[in-house]
């Protein structure tokens, strides 16, 4: 797969894009990371990437010449690419929707930055993502939690086909807890079921704290969260029936 970056700060994604698992998968060949810098192509000698809104009022607005440029720029390379403005405006980012972008072959992540971009960009982009419901200086910390949540679910990334099959949201619910050495900590000690060896017990357990810490944290997972009639007679025995 390969991942452009456009932005008007290229210098942002420098060091995550070196570290950690992010590096691992460029160097296995899994993702190809590509930082592309806004200003490249503007059309005019000073490089002049916003503007005033028409209309008035604060701040600046992106302009749309040098956005549509490296758009069809990358198109031109690569007609298949899935172009996605980050923009607080857009669809919240899940697990399912980084599961479907990860089968895509090239995309194209755009960092909105000031007030926003020319309405008009929407025209020639695919889609629109955000990260929730808050208003951050810029795309690229967007842009980067895409990156993040698309390439780790890449073949061998994490080493093995089932590394992400036990994680947070992969089936609707929050992850059950972990614990590691040692075995009491200030007088906290780690369940003793996870020191039984009894791995149809541990599995048992984990799915239970995985449906009472999604019950209390987050309730609203469970609407939609795959449950068999185990997981529902365990929550009704707790009065947390989920509903059907």
């Amino acid at each position: 797969m390969q991942i452009d970056l456009l932005t008007l700060f290229p210098d942002f994604f420098t060091t995550p894009l070196g570290a950690s698992m992010l590096s691992r998968a460029q160097t296995l060949g899994a993702v190809r990371f590509r930082v592309l810098n806004l200003r490249d192509f503007c059309p005019d000698r000073h490089k002049v990437a916003d503007d005033r809104p028409f209309g008035g009022g604060p701040g600046m607005v992106m302009k749309i010449e040098p956005l549509v440029a490296a758009i069809r720029a990358v198109r031109a390379e690569a007609p298949m690419v899935r172009v996605i403005l980050l923009t607080p405006q857009g669809r919240v980012l899940t697990q399912d929707k980084a599961r479907e972008l990860a089968q895509q072959q090239h995309l194209l992540l755009i960092c909105g930055h000031y007030e926003g971009v020319d309405e008009r960009l929407r025209h020639y982009i695919d889609e629109e993502l955000s990260l929730g419901d808050y208003v951050l200086t810029g795309g690229e910390i967007p842009a980067l939690a895409v990156a993040d949540a698309v390439t780790r679910l890449l073949p061998g990334v994490l080493g093995g086909e089932g590394a992400t099959e036990e994680e947070s949201f992969q089936d609707g619910l929050l992850e059950h807890p972990h614990y590691t050495r040692p075995r009491i900590f200030e007088g906290h000690e780690v369940p003793e079921v996870l020191l039984s060896g009894d791995h149809r017990r541990i599995a048992r357990w984990r799915r239970e704290q995985a449906l009472l810490k999604t019950a209390q944290e987050r309730p609203d997972l469970l609407a939609r969260a795959r449950l068999d009639p185990e997981d529902r007679r365990f929550l009704a025995a707790l009065g947390m029936a989920a509903e059907e």
